[in-house]
């Protein structure tokens, strides 16, 4: 059962030291311009993973941008920083205070494109991760839940040109998804910026 992530006065529930969430960050005409900007331009890839000893397609086609490969296994080459993306960074980074060197851009293409129940894991282990989110296109809940307490579980929707701020331990104990929609949806694109520690 999921539960209200804001209380009556519109304030965040969780602890500001795990999540802090911005709706506009980026106005909606420019919104609208790099949602459509990285549609036409981005080389999208649809990524095979291991499910129960089985290759699969993931349901949504991504593309990593940045300074080193988003983890040491990965044998995709990183695409260079392009000025639209470096600008965005440098508007996150004025706002946030932290740095980031690379970003993983995901495309949902409709309802039945998702991301299933995960935590991020780009650092070293032990190391608090830091992830900022920015979402373009149309709206999807963004649910998350506590790994130890499946019962408290959350839902936020995801504003277009909205920023949310995943730090702290979050990705230590709770984990998060994109579930797929019986709603017809459109086009989605979440670009998720990160600081990538390869050992």
């Amino acid at each position: 059962m999921q539960h209200k992530l804001f209380n009556d006065y519109e304030q965040l529930m969780l602890p500001q030291e795990l999540m802090d969430y911005t709706p506009g960050f980026i106005s909606r005409t420019e919104s609208d311009i790099l949602l459509n900007h990285l549609l036409e331009t981005v080389p999208w890839q649809q990524s095979k993973v291991m499910m129960y000893e089985k290759e699969v397609l993931t349901p949504r086609l991504s593309a990593w941008f940045g300074d080193r490969r988003i983890r040491s296994e990965d044998k995709r080459t990183p695409l260079p920083w392009t000025p639209e993306l470096l600008s965005l960074k440098a508007k996150i980074e004025a706002h946030t205070g932290m740095v980031f060197n690379g970003v993983l851009l995901n495309y949902y293409r409709d309802g039945n494109d998702s991301v299933a129940w995960h935590a991020d894991k780009d650092t070293i282990p032990g190391l608090k991760t830091e992830i900022a989110s920015v979402s373009l296109g149309q709206e999807r809940n963004f649910d998350f839940r506590n790994k130890d307490n499946h019962r408290q579980c959350y839902s936020i929707k995801l504003e277009h040109g909205s920023l949310l701020l995943m730090k702290g331990d979050l990705q230590k104990y709770w984990e998060h998804r994109i579930a797929k929609s019986a709603t017809p949806m459109k086009g989605r694109i979440n670009l998720t910026f990160r600081k990538v520690i390869n050992q």
